[in-house]
């Protein structure tokens, strides 16, 4: 009830740039980074959504007019947003690399990301930045996200609802249906706008989704509870197909979302793995 009700209130409250910064490019670049740093998979998934947050964030602020009389604006406030802008640029390794520590801290597996693995990982890649700009780094975030960093993960509904099933009696293999929830999982995160593409087109039953289609869809693609439902359909279709209906069946009593919008995501999922638009 808890996971729903934070859910509800993430989708009633979401930003028009929302998933803006979840491109392939930037999801690869913190999971490789966690995977040399030994980081567990739940600290990968949050230090994207803490990126996303931020960055969302610091462009709201830059795209704010500045405070000045009607004299000051024009041409001053270009500058100064270009320049805003160049900070973003410039600063974003950074800031990523900060989102990964962060959400490692937050972690139950105490496997802190240190300050000097940090330097040392920013200075192979020809940055000079001090142990100071990295802990000022870490503050900007922290005080740009209000100190609210502690936000969900779409693992964290995954094994919720497996839980859930459990306890339901729907007898699932567990630890190998888990593991491929997470394969699913990173496979999702890593090909993202593909999926929910795929998944926007089967809605409106058109190839060519408006620009108001589109704009509508956002909150279907940060839905963590259809992702997660959809993860766990798809995670036991490909494992145990005899499951599947009643698996589910299961997750729509659970969750309210119908039994056509988890096929149709699984559809998705499955299209984009096997390369094939076979149903």
């Amino acid at each position: 009830i808890h996971l729903a009700t934070e859910n509800e209130r993430h989708l009633s409250e979401l930003p028009a740039r929302a998933g803006r910064f979840k491109d392939t490019g930037t999801v690869e670049f913190i999971f490789l980074l966690s995977e040399k740093w030994h980081l567990d998979q739940s600290t990968s998934y949050q230090a994207v959504e803490l990126l996303e947050r931020f960055m969302i964030k610091q462009v709201e602020q830059s795209c704010q007019p500045s405070r000045g009389n009607v004299n000051s604006q024009g041409q001053g406030e270009g500058s100064s947003r270009s320049a805003l802008s160049d900070q973003l640029h410039d600063t974003f390794v950074l800031r990523l690399v900060s989102c990964v520590q962060l959400a490692s801290k937050l972690s139950l597996h105490y496997n802190i990301v240190k300050s000097d693995t940090a330097l040392e990982f920013l200075q192979s890649l020809k940055y000079s930045y001090t142990k100071q700009e990295l802990l000022e780094s870490e503050l900007a975030v922290l005080k740009t996200l209000h100190f609210q960093v502690n936000v969900s993960t779409p693992l964290a509904y995954v094994e919720l609802l497996l839980e859930v099933l459990g306890h339901n009696g729907c007898l699932l293999p567990a630890k190998p249906l888990h593991q491929m929830c997470v394969q699913l999982l990173d496979f999702s995160y890593l090909t993202r706008d593909t999926i929910y593409d795929t998944l926007l087109k089967i809605a409106v039953e058109d190839s060519t989704p408006s620009e108001l289609q589109v704009a509508k869809f956002l909150t279907v693609k940060e839905d963590f509870m259809l992702l997660a439902v959809g993860i766990i359909s798809t995670s036991v279709f490909i494992q145990d197909p005899g499951l599947w209906k009643q698996v589910v069946e299961h997750l729509s009593c659970i969750t309210g979302i119908t039994s056509q919008s988890i096929s149709e995501f699984s559809y998705a999922v499955l299209k984009h793995i096997v390369g094939s638009t076979t149903p």
